[in-house]
């Protein structure tokens, strides 16, 4: 009205013209009431989020004074941040109870000046109460009148009104029902299904369709639930549901004098649980004249009721083109965006324009004026997991980075790297809008878009998003609101690496609480880096890989055979850090040295690399895959074979598997690279060898059966392991099929005389085999021994690389290949080319230094030839002796392990025979016992589970039979095996082994990872929790991985080709009160920061009762080790030798038994309870 003032002022009209002028502009208005233009000077949001930052940026834009307010859960929120002012309401208030609190709000306004409220979406956007509160305290609301808002806030009256505008609507009640009576008589009347909706809300809450009588009572109740807790009123009605509708909605604007428009439509069809995910302006492939009818009818429905400022008629259309009316949202929607971004029209502008007086006309929005350009998709990325039905996922953001570029709007507030998700309030992170000139371009963007995103701390649904924009339906078709239940497709998604993040997870938890991997002695990684030397360009040369691709296993055996000179294998991929670096070494370390091999070496027979041990400690201790490594390790090195150790029967496990798992384990590691198969058995069992060698063979392998030595072929005193029975255990395997003969000298026995005996007999047999010689240096013979066996006619011995070599290793390559040198039996290597190798490994091995056996062992020992421990158990026994106290009676565990192997008939000891003697012999060590009072006792000590199983032949039948009566007396009744041990396990289901996995780790699993699991199941289980946590740490340097970074120390880590991290180590940061610590990085030039728990804060400081010796029932802990099983209960009668619980310490497990006959009074652990030594198990009562 002003307008006409001041435009007669300029024009110099009379009065007449003065009244006329209005009177026109009146008129036009269509309204009867005369208003004020009354301008807003300061707006106040009564909600929170991004909606409330949309408003406020609006009224900046517009030179208005902004105010927040915010509950106590949302003192950190942007929000409040973004505002010229910001209140606290609600006090002490449930956080969503104080964003619905009307007193506390008008309180605010009216104590700060505030001339308007406007209500956002949600809380109390639709409550007529607050409309009507606001007007009663003299500040206006930012919406349609308090009266509008009842008539469209109740659906039952909303439903009348539309009748009565003649729109379309859907049957259902005419009032909201107050019972579920109500619903049973309309869903006979009209049949299923039907849906219940909040009379007084919308966004999806208590909405719930019912698809048949049993499910209607409990959707009643979880419907009004949700209603009450969302809208404060739990009124429902009732209509039919209209099954695979489209939903599609049309935006309304009116002022105050009666001019209504509309501004098109949306289509929100994609929806789950009645809440749209995306929605779209304009809705794809509509029917123009259908277009025509919804916005006829929603501007009816509007001048119906008088409606004022923006709102949203909401309508479903069926698969016949009929549209039904559902509701009016009388307030601005979520994805008004969309809207706003194909009209070019402002939706809030125009909302607090209107709100001052102004009309549409003086706008500039008319119905003529509103034209739609283009196409814009609004995608809700929100903080929930579709996998687990997109359950709201809360927690701390330690990563955002947003998509942006041309075409990009983004409506957030709480996206930010440190903002904290509530669980309180809805899961909307951010809104992301594209914008294109059609479908198919605007989909392209956001697709874009949503691919830069980086959002870590918690799950959000991007990657689900993704899949809708890339589904064929949706890109070509139109979807209905059944779209995301028949495509299911769109939850299988493709896991998120955040591979940077984790990598600061795992850095951040060493440096709060050291190396991840358990470490023997307390010794820091080098600080020096290996240097790798020259290796040349282009490809290697052939080797005897290429004859045995080209000739097949009978064709390689022939050429070893024909070769002239001494054939080498190296082991120190493998069994060299075995058994001097506890088997840590790591992918990382060998991979550099690889291509190395691969040109200098390329007449090696072969590079063991892979199984036995290294295959669990792969997983275990150092958190990466084995399977990789093979696949890794076969591409850097094409030209020389590969060996694995397999333990025959029970593959690179220590347990029994069933047949087919031992063959499909053989099928799936020859197809990953590996070529020559180590077949052996802890006790020569042949039917668990045979059964390997068959394994192996027909996976396309060479078969190399190996005979594990025990004893002195040249001591005529021990005739137990005699040359006779080396030959006769030869003409078996030879009957067997194997390609090469191996003689397996675990412990490094084999001296100078008894090798010549032993291969000379063997070739003077069978001069057509290639005979291989492995064996270890402990004594310090080696060297001697392997050019004993060459002279006497084997093909291949075993070495390692000089730094690798000695001591408990193979003999030294660089002794071998000298000694050799200029002979018939010249390996044909350049011992400069062993310098080089053996300075890389020098280097490297100072960065295990907490696991080198120099540690604790500075030299070998020629007392192997008396106890006869293999060369890996050595150093192995040596660190667990030490880390269980035991480190000055070294040298009677050594004395005990010779008792314990007596004890248990003399047997021969490899890996996992060894372990057996070696259990024992810590046992005894431990509880300070005899051999003589071992078998004094033997029916009432709590044995070590392997020593256990090992009588019961869990492993096999030793040769020359079970210790009698010794094992009597420590099985008593417990069962026995007889004969081959795995031959009665059933088949291994790999389909269902795989189905289960794909349920727990997601569907990434591959072949290997099934083999790793029914080798390993725990192990597997633990190290896939590892990667999930921490994610692959292979890209780690050593150093890093087992001391991590120190502090402003920077770094680079190649996470893969041609992408690097670059980091630095910042701080620190104190404890807080969770029992975490922050640790600051920088990562490629921005600061990121995680929290880490700090284990040794966090635990609880208490003190384990031990056992009193004294008292008899009192059962203690025969060693330190934690409880992995508890087997009674509390008044349970038990007898004497019965299984209490089971311990486990550093690979060993062991069962308590009962020492006497009672009741269980008190047990004083629980499973996982970690124990010290004599600590207070369990009391048990005698019986009288």
């Amino acid at each position: 009205m002003l307008l006409c003032v001041s435009g007669v002022g300029r024009g110099g009209l009379g009065l007449l013209a003065v009244k006329r002028a209005c009177l026109l502009t009146r008129t036009a208005h269509s309204s009867p009431q005369n208003f004020e233009y009354r301008p807003i000077k300061k707006v106040m949001v009564a909600n929170r989020g991004e909606i409330a930052i949309r408003v406020f940026r609006a009224c900046t834009e517009l030179g208005i004074r902004t105010v927040a307010v915010y509950s106590e859960e949302d003192r950190g929120q942007m929000h409040r941040q973004k505002a010229d002012e910001a209140y606290l309401i609600g006090k002490s208030l449930h956080p969503v109870a104080a964003y619905l609190h009307i007193p506390d709000i008008i309180k605010v306004a009216k104590e700060n000046g505030v001339d308007a409220i406007h209500p956002g979406y949600g809380f109390l956007s639709e409550r007529s109460d607050f409309a009507q509160a606001c007007v009663d305290a003299g500040v206006r609301f930012i919406g349609p009148s308090p009266e509008t808002v009842r008539k469209m806030g109740d659906k039952v009256e909303a439903r009348s009104l539309a009748i009565s505008a003649g729109v379309p609507v859907v049957p259902g009640t005419d009032a909201p029902i107050s019972s579920v009576g109500e619903a049973r008589v309309f869903s006979e009347t009209y049949g299923f299904p039907i849906i219940f909706k909040a009379a007084y809300g919308g966004g999806g809450r208590g909405m719930r369709v019912v698809k048949e009588y049993e499910e209607l009572e409990e959707n009643y109740h979880r419907a009004y639930s949700e209603a009450l807790t969302a809208f404060g009123n739990g009124a429902l009605f009732v209509e039919k549901f209209i099954e695979k509708p489209r939903h599609i909605e049309v935006q309304i604007l009116g002022d105050k004098y009666g001019n209504i428009i509309h501004l098109y439509e949306r289509d929100c069809s994609i929806q789950r649980r009645h809440q749209k995910v995306v929605e779209i302006a304009p809705a794809a492939d509509l029917d123009p004249h259908l277009r025509d009818r919804l916005t006829s009818d929603s501007v009816k429905l509007a001048k119906q009721v008088g409606y004022e400022n923006a709102g949203t008629v909401e309508f479903l259309v069926d698969k016949h083109g009929r549209h039904y009316f559902i509701e009016v949202n009388s307030r601005l929607q979520v994805e008004h965006t969309v809207t706003e971004e194909v009209t070019d029209v402002d939706l809030v502008h125009a909302q607090l324009r209107v709100c001052e007086g102004r009309s549409l006309p003086e706008l500039g929005l008319t119905q003529e004026t509103i034209r739609v350009n283009g196409c814009a998709i609004q995608c809700r990325v929100t903080t929930e997991d579709p996998a687990r039905g997109f359950q709201p996922d809360t927690g701390r953001l330690e990563v955002f980075r947003s998509g942006e570029g041309m075409g990009i709007r983004l409506d957030s507030a709480s996206a930010f790297p440190g903002a904290v998700i509530s669980p309180h309030y809805d899961s909307l992170l951010v809104k992301v809008i594209a914008s294109g000139k059609d479908m198919s371009t605007a989909a392209a963007k956001m697709h874009r878009a949503l691919s830069e995103f980086r959002v870590r701390g918690v799950k959000t649904n991007i990657p689900f998003l993704q899949n809708v924009l890339s589904n064929h339906q949706f890109l070509h078709s139109t979807v209905d609101t059944q779209f995301i239940d028949e495509n299911r497709n769109l939850f299988i998604m493709k896991p998120v690496q955040n591979r940077a993040q984790k990598l600061l997870h795992y850095l951040g938890h060493v440096m709060v609480n050291g190396p991840t991997t358990p470490i023997p002695v307390k010794a820091k990684p080098s600080s020096i880096d290996p240097v790798i030397p020259t290796v040349p360009m282009g490809e290697p040369s052939l080797g005897f890989r290429d004859v045995l691709l080209r000739e097949g296993p009978e064709g390689f055996a022939k050429a070893v055979r024909a070769h002239p000179g001494l054939l080498l294998m190296d082991t120190t991929f493998r069994d060299a850090h075995q058994s001097l670096l506890a088997t840590r070494v790591r992918t990382h370390d060998l991979k550099k040295i690889a291509p190395y091999v691969s040109h200098s070496f390329n007449n090696l027979f072969s590079l063991e690399n892979w199984g036995g041990a290294t295959f669990d400690v792969a997983m275990r201790f150092l958190y990466e895959c084995p399977w990789k490594r093979l696949q890794e390790l076969r591409t850097l090195v094409p030209n020389v074979p590969f060996q694995m150790l397999l333990r025959g029967a029970n593959a690179v496990g220590y347990t029994n598997y069933p047949d087919n798992a031992v063959f499909k384990f053989c099928e799936v590691a020859k197809e990953n690279g590996m070529d020559i198969f180590r077949v052996f058995d802890s006790l020569n069992y042949l039917p668990n060898m045979i059964l390997g060698m068959e394994a192996a063979g027909r996976a396309g392998g060479v078969v190399e059966a190996a005979i594990s030595y025990t004893g002195d072929v040249s001591d005529p005193m021990r005739q137990k392991y005699s040359l006779a029975y080396y030959v006769k255990l030869t003409e078996e395997l030879m009957k067997a099929g194997t390609h090469v003969l191996c003689i397996k000298d675990m412990a490094g026995l084999l001296k100078p005389e008894s090798s010549r005996i032993l291969i000379s007999a063997l070739r003077d047999r069978y001069p057509d085999v290639p005979i291989h010689v492995h064996t270890h240096d402990t004594a310090g013979a080696g060297v001697a021994a392997m050019l004993a066996c060459a002279e006497a006619g084997a093909d291949v011995v075993d070495v390692a690389v000089d730094s690798m070599a000695g001591m408990t290793s193979q003999p030294s390559m660089g002794a071998m290949v000298a000694c050799t040198k200029g002979t018939k039996l010249d390996t044909g290597i350049a011992l400069e080319k062993v310098f080089d190798y053996s300075e890389y490994w020098e280097v490297t091995r100072g960065l295990y230094a907490p696991f080198d056996c120099t540690a604790t062992m500075k030299s070998g020992n020629a007392d192997v030839y008396e106890n006869e421990i293999p060369g890996g158990q050595y150093t192995n026994l040596h660190f667990q002796a030490h880390s269980m106290g035991l480190g000055n009676k070294f040298k009677q565990v050594k004395k005990s392990y010779s008792e314990a192997n007596k004890l248990l008939g003399d047997l021969i000891k490899v890996t996992p025979s060894s372990k057996i003697v070696g259990d024992l012999a810590q046992f005894m060590v431990q509880n300070n016992l005899t051999r003589e009072e071992v078998e004094e006792k033997a029916d009432e000590l709590s044995f070590p589970l392997s020593v256990v199983e090992f009588l019961q032949g869990h492993i096999g039948i030793p040769h020359g039979g079970f210790p009698e009566p010794f094992r009597t007396r420590v099985l008593k009744s417990l069962p026995r095996i007889e004969g081959r041990p795995g031959a009665t396990l059933p088949p291994l289901d790999f389909d269902a082994l795989e189905a289960g996995l794909r349920l727990l780790h997601g569907d990434d699993i591959t072949e290997e990872d099934v083999m790793s699991a029914a080798m390993y199941p725990k192990v597997f289980q633990e190290y896939k929790e590892f990667t999930g946590s921490f994610g692959p740490v292979d890209c780690l340097s050593t150093r890093l991985f087992l001391d991590g970074p120190k502090i402003a120390e920077e770094f680079q880590v190649e996470i893969e080709r041609g992408k690097t991290l670059h980091i630095k180590a910042l701080a620190v940061g104190d404890l807080n009160k969770t029992g975490q610590r922050g640790v600051f990085f920088e990562l490629n030039g921005q600061l990121r920061s995680v929290l880490v728990k700090d284990n040794v804060a966090m635990k609880e400081m208490k003190f384990h009762p031990k056992a009193l010796k004294s008292v008899r029932g009192q059962v203690g802990a025969p060693m330190p080790g934690k409880v992995i099983e508890v087997k009674v209960e509390p008044g349970q009668k038990v007898e004497k030798g019965q299984p209490l619980c089971v311990l486990s310490a550093m690979k060993m497990e062991t069962v308590v038994n009962s020492p006497l006959t009672g009741v269980v009074m008190v047990i004083h652990v629980n499973t996982d309870t970690s124990l010290e030594g004599d600590d207070l198990i369990l009391e048990i009562t005698a019986e009288e």
